[in-house]
């Protein structure tokens, strides 16, 4: 995501005014919400194969019915939490081969998760129960089945000495308007490392893992400190994957206080300074404290492996921007850090200044790795003609899965606190 959870807003309360005096404010039943730009792309062609191919087509419609049967806003979010973080387990469980594949898709596949969620939150949008849901009801709604869905609330470690803790994250499938078939080896990688354990050169390590949705909104809300301002102090490791260039894997030395404007997957744009708490002490430019060196060395696998050090500022006193091929110079201002100016920079930021802000930067290794493009076979590059998978695109997945396992063993080897 080199170029490179929308959340609806908070419900209205009704005023009423009888007989000239004015009530008290009262939550009253909203209209069932339209569909998102997201939602939309599930009745096409290729979503819908891909649900049914793995199974995943069953999740929305007994979901639906589930709902049907919740008499209460309470029994509603029952319902929505047990089964965002069934989903999730599901995904899971289908990835690292427990329980049927549901079809002929690959198990490594992270699709399934993606479109099987969007066609459990329209469900919820477009739900209208007799007890009724305010907007605010409902948008909690839409908010837990979120993060139970990605593997957010399941983050946990087990308690036994000498057990390193990792946590790693990946992102959804993008640009989907130029291929809808498009999947994310990243958020793959996170279903196929979640709860597993890796052997190191100093003993066993715990990955945890969760996946982040493509949405400008999502990230001004907080998704991302949420999620891993728990999870810092306690782990030796962290590390936010994305898929990136061509060909190669980029661990990326410093990321830019800067969103480019790219659209993401509402087809949303923004083009600011990236949205903080205390934005009077933001930082322009963060930086990783992975073990670049020792990665960049390490015979990982198949694609080669860059200390990314290529920013985009514009200097201290000027207004162009330029590019600086060996990271910011003192006083600039960010417009890309060497994840870009898109989700994936706009992540490594987030986590990187957390980790600074909790005091962690001096003894917590954590930054961005962003992956090679996952690209179909050679004859299947045409979205409007090709299948939805093919050989050479898993066998792309499995290697990019393989080695960022490899990079992470690497990166936690010598840690610990």
């Amino acid at each position: 995501m080199t170029h490179i959870r929308v959340r609806l807003g908070a419900g209205v309360l009704g005023l009423a005014l009888v007989g000239g005096l004015a009530a008290a404010p009262t939550a009253s039943a909203a209209a069932a919400a339209p569909a998102t730009v997201e939602e939309q792309r599930l009745d096409q062609a290729a979503p819908q194969e891909i649900l049914r191919r793995s199974g995943f087509d069953t999740v929305a419609p007994g979901f639906a019915r589930a709902l049907e049967r919740a008499g209460s806003f309470g029994q509603a979010e029952r319902v929505v939490v047990r089964q965002g973080a069934r989903l999730w387990q599901r995904a899971v469980d289908r990835a690292q081969g427990r329980g049927p594949a549901g079809g002929d898709l690959s198990r490594d596949d992270d699709r399934p998760l993606y479109w099987a969620r969007l066609g459990m939150t329209r469900e919820v949008r477009q739900w209208e129960p007799e007890f009724g849901l305010t907007d605010t009801q409902r948008a909690r709604l839409l908010a837990e089945l979120e993060e139970n869905s990605r593997g957010e609330n399941t983050i946990r470690y087990p308690h036994a000495k000498g057990v390193k803790r990792i946590l790693l994250t990946g992102f959804d499938p993008f640009t989907l308007d130029r291929d809808v078939r498009i999947s994310n080896p990243s958020g793959a990688t996170a279903l196929a490392l979640d709860g597993t354990t890796i052997l190191t050169a100093d003993g066993p390590a715990r990955i945890e893992t969760a996946v982040f949705p493509v949405r400008w909104q999502d990230f001004a809300e907080g998704t991302v400190e949420r999620t891993l301002r728990r999870q810092l102090p306690r782990v030796d490791l962290f590390t936010t994957v994305s898929q990136g260039r061509v060909g190669r894997f980029d661990v990326e030395r410093t990321n830019g206080a800067w969103r480019g404007g790219f659209p993401d997957n509402e087809n949303v744009s923004r083009t600011e300074t990236i949205p903080v708490t205390d934005p009077v002490s933001q930082p322009q430019w963060t930086s990783t404290t992975l073990p670049y060196a020792r990665i960049v060395a390490a015979p990982t696998g198949r694609f080669p492996v860059y200390d990314h050090t290529s920013v985009t500022e514009i200097p201290a006193g000027g207004t162009d921007p330029v590019v600086r091929p060996d990271g910011p110079t003192p006083g600039s201002t960010a417009r890309a850090g060497g994840g870009g100016d898109y989700l994936s920079n706009e992540i490594a930021y987030r986590a990187t200044l957390l980790r600074d802000r909790l005091g962690l930067h001096d003894s917590l290794p954590g930054g961005h790795v962003h992956t090679p493009v996952l690209q179909f076979g050679t004859g299947n590059t045409d979205p409007a003609t090709g299948t939805v998978t093919d050989p050479e695109f898993v066998r792309n997945r499995l290697d990019i899965i393989a080695q960022v396992r490899a990079i992470v063993t690497v990166a936690v080897s010598g840690t610990g606190r």
